[in-house]
């Protein structure tokens, strides 16, 4: 990824270079921040929860138009195993759309920042209108009474628009925080899950001979039709049983156990040198009595 490590100012940074490696060149995409920031960004999110959608309905219509395809060959293995691929790219698909689902649910959280960000607004309004006014009357006529009136209505309102305030910054850590553990949450069982269905994938691959046959020469008969199928239901299991961080835990699993072996060689007692001198003195000892008695 070609970005620095913040998006905060919207310019390149100083003195990045190809030579850094993958690095972020930006420290910000962010412009002017206006109270509208938030809506666009919920509208956006709309336009990808619809491109996540359209690509699972495009995915399932590639895995049917391989099936169709594959069948039409009259080859017994590629009419198999292509309509077999054909039904692990259609379970690809679903996760595309429920990913969409999944995105959509976590947009929906960001709406509830804006819905209160909507009802704060017109109290900084009101606040930045009333200030304005009071300067405007120091101006005009300083010992005025109504300036008197309008301060202790800004005391008022101020003090009204600090509650709303800390109400919409607790929300928006809060729900900002819910709305993408759900994204990445989402993003996590995507990526698992079709990790996973890949793995079946270039399993039943694996079972389709593309060995050159001399022309004249027959072809080794296919006779994996029911691996394949066996291995379809094994996917099929696989991705039912499937639960969240369930790869990274193997990953783990495995990690922890070869430091467990680590630990159990680097535990294991070294002989001391110095008794096994005086056990050795004391057998040529009694080697050498025998000897003489002898």
């Amino acid at each position: 990824m070609n970005r620095s490590h913040s998006l905060r100012h919207g310019r390149p940074t100083s003195g990045s270079s190809r030579t850094n490696g993958h690095r972020f060149t930006f420290l910000s995409l962010r412009g002017h921040a206006t109270h509208t920031s938030l809506p666009k960004l919920i509208k956006m999110e709309n336009n990808l929860v619809s491109a996540y959608e359209t690509a699972g309905r495009e995915q399932q219509t590639v895995a049917l138009q391989l099936s169709q395809w594959g069948e039409e060959t009259g080859d017994d293995a590629i009419g198999d195993l292509s309509d077999k691929v054909a039904v692990i790219l259609s379970e690809i698909g679903d996760i595309e759309e429920n990913h969409a689902s999944q995105i959509d649910d976590s947009r929906r959280v960001l709406k509830t920042i804006r819905n209160i960000e909507n009802s704060v607004q017109p109290l900084r309004d009101a606040k930045q209108k009333l200030i304005d006014q009071i300067v405007m009357l120091k101006h005009k006529d300083p010992e005025s009474i109504k300036l008197i009136e309008q301060e202790q209505k800004l005391v008022r309102l101020e003090a009204e628009n600090l509650v709303a305030e800390a109400q919409l910054t607790h929300v928006s850590r809060q729900k900002l925080k819910e709305a993408y553990n759900m994204y990445f949450s989402s993003v996590q069982e995507r990526a698992e899950k079709q990790r996973l269905l890949s793995h079946y994938g270039r399993k039943l691959l694996d079972l389709l001979d593309d060995t050159p046959v001399i022309p004249g020469d027959a072809r080794i008969a296919y006779e994996s039709e029911k691996e394949a199928k066996e291995l379809l239901l094994e996917a099929e299991e696989a991705l039912h049983s499937w639960r969240p961080g369930q790869l990274s835990y193997e990953r783990e699993h495995i990690s922890n156990n070869n430091l467990v072996t680590e630990q159990s060689h680097n535990n294991f007692r070294k002989p001391d040198l110095s008794t096994v001198a005086v056990i050795k003195h004391e057998t040529n000892e009694e080697t050498e009595k025998s000897i003489s008695l002898a």
